[in-house]
């Protein structure tokens, strides 16, 4: 039988589009300002593909683009799971956010974005800011985490921290007994903007915060504040004696070592792809340790832009965030229910929308 275009045999980047239900990769170069960047579009079933830019120095091409198709197909999920009419995109920039950053670069990369007619919209995500996003804005309308003076609903932080925070108090009531954290043991790793305001929800209910970062100036700016807390150096994360782990920096870092060292009852955190992979999920359940998928907890950001772009407030975005917590409780127990792991009832969940909104329109077009 002959090959078909269905049938040909897929490598590389393009097999991985294929196996995780991407609908477009987008290599960006820009030769004047340097720019080298990469969109990933994972579905548009539910609306536009919104996600951030991550600014990262990239060890390879290989690593990037997985970053990449991860981060986006995370986005669809978290959307999906907060009912939000929103598709999942995600996009990242080669190069060290403290170095290589500049309004020629930003204003580059507005214009790749702008070419996508609105099918992907931008917003801040690590190693970018609302400056940068005031670049972008220069070049395209489909950039959202705008200043307030521009418009937009500032930094999404603060709302992303409040959802985490509503996923462990969840997350405790399950592993810990009840959703008290006050007297609880919990190492933030990782304390920029979302696990900085983090350990202000948990300092204010009387927990016993640890933190860890790589990057000094952020764990001395938080101990002029707190002095209370405790400072775990990175090597000795993993192995910690605290009840709740909560990743606050880049993913992966829930993988065959580090869980193998785990110590906590709880991992609560708002780093996107906690996950090496897919067998880190049993290895975490082979231990008993509670996990709170990262994309129902931490969606709170997303909530926060998408009610810029709807026209909504920050008061309607916080009372939505609110809800992760009842949102985390019944994944916890469809997970029990169905003797699956609490990311596989999370995904379950998320597909079973997509899937009723794509038959939906499927119907309707055949009309």
């Amino acid at each position: 039988m002959p090959e078909t275009l269905d049938t040909l045999p897929m490598t590389g980047p393009m097999s991985t589009m294929q196996r995780m239900g991407h609908e477009q990769l987008v290599y960006c170069h820009d030769e004047a300002s340097g720019l080298r960047a990469i969109i990933g579009i994972h579905s548009t079933v539910l609306g536009p593909a919104l996600g951030g830019t991550r600014m990262w120095n990239y060890a390879s091409e290989d690593q990037a683009v997985m970053d990449v198709l991860r981060l986006s197909q995370g986005m669809t999920y978290k959307a999906s799971v907060a009912g939000l009419d929103l598709g999942g995109g995600k996009a990242v920039i080669f190069g060290d956010a403290r170095q290589h950053k500049s309004e020629a670069l930003f204003k580059a990369y507005g214009r790749f974005v702008n070419s996508l007619s609105g099918k992907y919209i931008t917003a801040e995500d690590v190693g970018t800011s609302k400056s940068d996003m005031e670049w972008i804005a220069t070049e395209t309308k489909h950039v959202s985490g705008l200043p307030e003076s521009m418009g937009g609903s500032g930094d999404p932080s603060p709302v992303t921290a409040y959802g985490v925070y509503m996923g462990m108090k969840a997350g405790a009531r399950v592993a810990l007994g009840n959703d008290s954290l006050e007297g609880r043991k919990v190492l933030v790793q990782g304390v920029g903007n979302v696990g900085t305001y983090l350990v202000e929800h948990l300092v204010a209910e009387g927990a016993h915060v640890w933190i860890s970062d790589v990057y000094e100036p952020s764990i001395q700016k938080l101990l002029s504040r707190f002095p209370q807390l405790e400072v775990c150096q990175p090597d000795q994360v993993a192995s910690a004696d605290v009840d709740i782990y909560a990743p606050c920096a880049l993913g992966a870092t829930l993988n065959a070592q580090s869980i193998a060292n785990l110590r906590c009852a709880l991992v609560a955190g708002g780093a996107n792809n906690q996950l090496a992979t897919d067998e880190d999920m049993q290895r975490l359940m082979d231990r008993s340790i509670a996990y709170a998928p990262d994309f129902v907890i931490n969606a709170g950001g997303l909530i926060n832009v998408y009610a810029e772009i709807k026209g909504l407030n920050r008061e309607w975005a916080l009372q939505k965030t609110r809800g992760i917590y009842d949102q985390t409780l019944a994944i916890f127990e469809q997970a029990a229910q169905n003797r699956v792991s609490t990311n596989e009832a999370a995904v379950r969940l998320a597909h079973q929308r997509l899937t009723k909104v794509a038959h939906d329109q499927q119907a309707s077009s055949s009309r």
